[in-house]
């Protein structure tokens, strides 16, 4: 179902691609939009090690978007040097391709919820954390992406610079 990656010296391993989900602090959700057309929206996440959990408004197009295919895929860039000297990038990201779902119990999202918290938010105090929280309870929404499928890719120079080590 999903293609091989051609230039697998290229490939990033799963502890790799694992790495690269916990640094990030931001990626690209694309969904079945309004009528057929992809729909991709930056947002902030938290990777568990097995799924992604993202926050969000508990209706808007993102929802409905979810509502219509719970098929998505999650793209995180890792690096994005430009290097205009050789017309090229040295580059690593991820590709998760999974189902997504709106959590709706109350103790799954708030533990996703906590762990979006820590991660964008760890030197905050935990009465402050759980005071934002119930402030913004009502109208949280709450993401939960399963991998069905994970590639990561870097530039053949990041290769060849690992293999000169």
């Amino acid at each position: 179902m999903f293609p091989e990656l051609r230039r697998k010296r290229q490939a990033l391993s799963g502890e790799e691609c694992a790495a690269v989900l916990n640094r990030g602090t931001s990626g690209v959700l694309a969904l079945y939009g309004e009528g057929g057309y992809p729909y991709a929206v930056p947002l902030s996440y938290v990777w568990d090690g097995e799924k992604l959990y993202f926050h969000c408004a508990k209706s808007g197009h993102k929802m409905d978007a979810v509502r219509r295919n719970n098929r998505a895929s999650f793209c995180v860039i890792d690096r994005d040097q430009v290097v205009p000297e050789e017309y090229t990038s040295y580059f690593r990201s991820v590709i998760v391709f999974g189902t997504i779902r709106s959590l709706e119990d109350d103790g799954e999202k708030r533990a996703a919820v906590e762990r979006i918290a820590l991660k964008y938010a760890p030197d905050d105090s935990g009465e402050n954390r759980e005071r934002v929280i119930q402030r913004e309870w009502p109208a949280l929404g709450v993401l939960e992406l399963t991998v069905d499928h994970m590639t990561g890719k870097e530039a053949i120079e990041l290769v060849s610079a690992k293999d000169n080590r």
